[in-house]
């Protein structure tokens, strides 16, 4: 039988912390990886305010204690003084991986030329793997999709949950075994 993998999806956002404003980046995670995935798995939901610490706390308390093998953080990647959440990941993480940043810039830029300012990356902790994603809808839709068949893997390799995707939305990449 298959494992259920748990999932982080952490919403960075001053106002939708104080319910002032709709999160829609955390549920368009959700609906993304439930198109991506033919595995189990469940979402270990949070929304968070543009604060250093309060990230930090929810990524270890996903990766450590809720034992995610995934957590995807949307907002809070931008250059303003308050977009902190590439500065908590780091902080949290064992390994940064630039190569997720690098390829949902990219992506980005075929979109719209600001996404130079964008501030996405990724890191292992222990066997978890945390990526940061924008905050817009559309944008969190293009980049998951670019770095989606590369994670898997990446998991595969840190010993964590095994991910299936559903290969009519993304293909994996795992390396034939010989």
């Amino acid at each position: 039988m298959t494992e259920t993998a748990r999932i982080g999806i952490l919403t960075v956002s001053d106002r939708a912390s104080r319910g002032e404003y709709e999160d829609l980046g955390g549920p368009a995670v959700r609906e993304e990886l439930s198109r991506i995935l033919a595995s189990p798995w469940e979402p270990v939901c949070g929304v968070v305010p543009d604060e250093k610490e309060r990230i930090e706390e929810a990524l270890l308390r996903m990766a450590d204690e809720e034992g995610c093998c995934l957590v995807v953080t949307t907002g809070g990647t931008g250059p303003a003084a308050r977009d902190v959440t590439p500065e908590a990941t780091l902080a949290v993480g064992d390994r940064e991986m630039p190569g997720f940043g690098e390829l949902m810039r990219k992506v980005s830029l075929e979109v719209v030329p600001t996404a130079i300012l964008s501030r996405q990356t990724a890191v292992t902790r222990g066997r978890c793997l945390i990526v940061n994603l924008p905050g817009k809808p559309s944008a969190i839709h293009d980049c998951l999709a670019a770095v989606f068949p590369a994670i898997p893997y990446c998991l595969d390799l840190l010993g964590a949950a095994r991910l299936e995707t559903d290969p009519t939305e993304c293909v994996a990449f795992r390396p034939r075994s010989k």
